[in-house]
């Protein structure tokens, strides 16, 4: 049997921020525009350095918010132009209007955000509460564990974003992945630019062979029909991920999906996750799997368009489960990948495993893998029968009086 031969890259030591910047120097958009801000503020000023160097030709608009850089970004978009940005936090909530229109323009902008807590109180560290507060407005969210697959994700995104005409956001965990340094792969310039390959949009505003109409109002006649489509745009986008992540292995050798399963196969607990608190969970499964615990673990990587009815699959045989969320709902019933989670399940008729809710790490708070384990353990009590499930929120090293 002849073994695929795939891209050989460089093994580099570099944060988060450092591979996301690397990503886009070699996609080499033609429009990039952006505001500073921590912890996302090094992605645009190293990509800027990069271009004030002369080794990528694109045009860098520094703007005056985050507003701005968002309203930039879509008029690149709609002229024709291959358009990026980045941000974090209240950046992202100052783009949040023109987030919307993003996507209901069907422009394929992609986004570097560094996920980082929102104020009040002012806090800069990693929670993932901005773009969960934007999980419906239209845009793919794509989410990273580490910097090896912040990088793949952006180089991966552009692909996606153009085929499904749907903008699309890269994130990372604030200062846990955006500014830790960790062994990532960079692969050849020109085998991400034959990746990635030449962007020619169907139609550009500049164009004036072949006018349109963009942004116009629409009333009651057609705004709901658009707003359908958008929607279902969305959906059609689960097919158009699943073929770029299959060229990337083809081409890469690394594989990705809607999300990672780790030590699924036969597990009666679980945990649900988004992020890099996956990394530390594995620690623990590998503990527990010593000592005969089936523990396993689902890393949700593309949390819209939501996997739906392949994680109430991968779901349907365990005993018990929980979901750990990075944000809160504020008086929500539940916090926000848990909602989704259970309604997945719940749709697809699989009502066997019982189902808990933790929110942790709020403004970078610590999870460690005690943490992590005595989650496990309380698992492990439901599934057994001497423990009930909690019905309600459970906040993990939180000090409540």
């Amino acid at each position: 049997m002849v073994k695929p031969m795939f891209s050989k890259g460089k093994i580099v030591a570099k944060t988060g921020n450092e591979m996301m910047a690397e990503a886009m120097r070699q996609i080499s958009p033609d429009v990039v525009a952006a505001y500073p801000i921590t912890p996302a503020t090094e992605i645009v000023q190293i990509f800027s350095q990069f271009v004030a160097d002369g080794k990528v030709p694109t045009e860098f608009v520094a703007v005056e918010s985050e507003h701005s850089a968002m309203s930039a970004t879509i008029a690149a978009s709609v002229a024709g132009a291959r358009a990026m940005t980045g941000t974090s936090s209240q950046g992202f909530a100052l783009m949040w209007e023109m987030l919307y229109i993003a996507a209901g323009l069907r422009l394929p902008i992609v986004m570097a955000e560094v996920n980082r807590a929102l104020s009040a109180p002012i806090n800069i560290h990693g929670d993932q509460s901005d773009t969960m507060g934007a999980r419906d407005a239209g845009w793919i969210q794509i989410y990273s564990e580490d910097p090896q697959e912040a990088y793949d994700n952006m180089i991966q995104s552009v692909r996606i974003a153009e085929t499904a005409k749907l903008p699309t956001m890269v994130t990372t965990d604030g200062f846990i992945i955006s500014h830790c340094m960790a062994a990532a792969e960079v692969y050849p310039d020109e085998d991400v630019k034959e990746f990635v390959g030449t962007y020619n949009p169907d139609r550009k505003l500049l164009d004036y062979k072949r006018p349109f109409t963009l942004g116009s109002i629409e009333m009651q006649d057609y705004y709901f029909e658009h707003r359908y489509q958008l929607a279902q745009a969305q959906r059609d986008a689960k097919k158009i991920i699943l073929d770029v992540a299959k060229d990337f292995k083809n081409k890469f050798g690394r594989e990705y999906g809607f999300y990672e399963k780790y030590q699924m196969d036969d597990a009666e607990i679980a945990i649900v996750t988004i992020g890099s608190a996956a990394g530390t969970t594995k620690a623990v499964i590998n503990e527990l799997r010593e000592k005969g615990i089936k523990a396993g673990l689902i890393k949700i990587r593309i949390f819209r368009p939501f996997p739906a009815d392949e994680i109430a699959k991968d779901l349907a045989n365990v005993k018990a489960l929980a979901v750990l969320d990075r944000a809160d709902s504020c008086a929500g019933t539940f916090a926000p990948v848990y909602s989704d989670v259970v309604s997945a399940m719940y749709a697809n008729g699989v009502t066997g495993p019982k189902a808990e809710n933790y929110v942790y790490g709020l403004g970078g708070r610590e999870i460690d893998m005690n943490h992590i384990k005595d989650v496990y353990m309380h698992l492990d009590e439901v599934a057994k029968g001497k423990a009930q499930a909690s019905k309600t929120v459970e906040y993990i090293n939180v000090r409540i009086k």
